[in-house]
């Protein structure tokens, strides 16, 4: 059994509990917390189960990465403290963990992610022996493998699109949806993650990389963006109130350009409530999917939903991003260490549970 922390309790920490409890070759022992009222609870209990698993959550890094754990789930956001999260995983693969994370967006791509970001990695790699395998949450597998996979299966391929259709009224993220994203913020209000080349900072490296899968290369990349207003206030399950004329709605894409023409493309289409941009695309059952479209011969279009913790799709699209991760772990511990990327990792079968 490969002894495994999960480093973080938010919606992608919580799926990674339940995904490393259910896993046949790990073991779950340590959950990693930064709030004190969460010191001391059990893991089971704070991933949602409904009953103890028999680990505490400790806010004690040191004596967590001192018992040299097998693997470490890192599910501490990145968004907004990129450089501390960069600084926990550099410490976890120098104490010879195999790490796995959504959280560090410029390693989606690991060959042409910036040298300031790679060295830290490989050098703690060399002292430690550990590795590292970063793929996205958003989720990474709807942007990298399943658009590949797809595309092998048409005698002609002339553009792939990856789309993430969310209605953001399921999400329990305050603070990311109301200023990351600005979902209820005036339509002069700058959210920080649709300024100019942040999509592109984000989303570019999941182009790139299947560019490479592709063998084609790139012109460049370019961004869209389009935002929409509330025509009425909304009131949402999880995050209160939303008011009219207040940003209500986004589209943007990233777009790999080959030959002059968007060939590779990546878009969101995201709302606070369904009645926010009609005529934009729309899920199938209302809350949220994931999509891949191919344009060639033939047209194929593939929609994967996903629900969690009762019906809600934000978390099902969490869980399968978290799933493609720990399920990625015993294979990573079996291989060389090294910085890993989509391309590396082999998606791996899941297991029929038996009754």
């Amino acid at each position: 059994m490969i002894a495994t922390v999960v480093w973080g309790t938010g919606n992608v920490g919580r799926a990674a509990i339940r995904a490393v409890d259910a896993h046949p070759a790990l073991t779950l022992t340590s959950v990693i917390v930064h709030d004190d009222a969460k010191d001391g609870r059990d893991a089971g209990l704070l991933a949602g189960l409904g009953h103890e698993l028999g680990v505490p959550a400790t806010t004690d890094i040191d004596a967590v990465l001192g018992a040299s754990p097998g693997a470490v789930v890192y599910a501490a956001s990145g968004e907004v403290r990129f450089d501390d999260a960069l600084a926990d995983i550099v410490r976890a693969v120098r104490a010879g963990a195999v790490v796995v994370t959504p959280s560090l967006y410029p390693l989606y791509d690991q060959r042409n992610a910036p040298a300031e970001l790679r060295e830290p990695v490989l050098a703690a790699i060399a002292d430690g022996g550990g590795s590292l395998f970063v793929s996205g949450v958003d989720p990474g597998w709807g942007n990298d493998v399943l658009p590949l996979l797809i595309s092998g299966l048409g005698t002609r391929v002339d553009v792939i699109r990856c789309q993430e259709i969310f209605d953001y009224s399921t999400y329990e993220q305050p603070d990311s949806v109301r200023y990351l994203v600005g979902m209820g913020q005036p339509m002069d209000y700058e959210p920080p993650m649709l300024l100019p080349m942040v999509p592109t900072m984000v989303w570019g490296g999941q182009i790139r990389l299947m560019a490479r899968a592709l063998g084609v290369e790139l012109d460049e990349l370019r961004e869209t963006m389009d935002r929409r207003r509330l025509e009425e206030t909304v009131t949402t399950r999880t995050m209160g109130e939303f008011a009219q004329g207040t940003q209500g709605a986004v589209r943007f894409e990233v777009q790999g350009i080959v030959d002059g023409e968007p060939r590779i493309v990546i878009e969101h289409v995201t709302r606070i409530h369904p009645s926010c941009a009609p005529d934009w695309p729309q899920p199938p059952s209302g809350a949220g999917a994931h999509r891949v479209v191919i344009e060639g011969r033939p047209r194929i279009e593939v929609t994967v939903e996903a629900t969690d913790e009762g019906e809600n799709r934000s978390a099902g699209g969490n869980a399968t991003a978290v799933g493609r991760l720990v399920n990625a772990i015993d294979w990573l511990v079996d291989a060389e260490p090294g910085l890993y990327d989509a391309l590396d990792v082999p998606l791996r079968p899941g297991r029929l549970e038996r009754k």
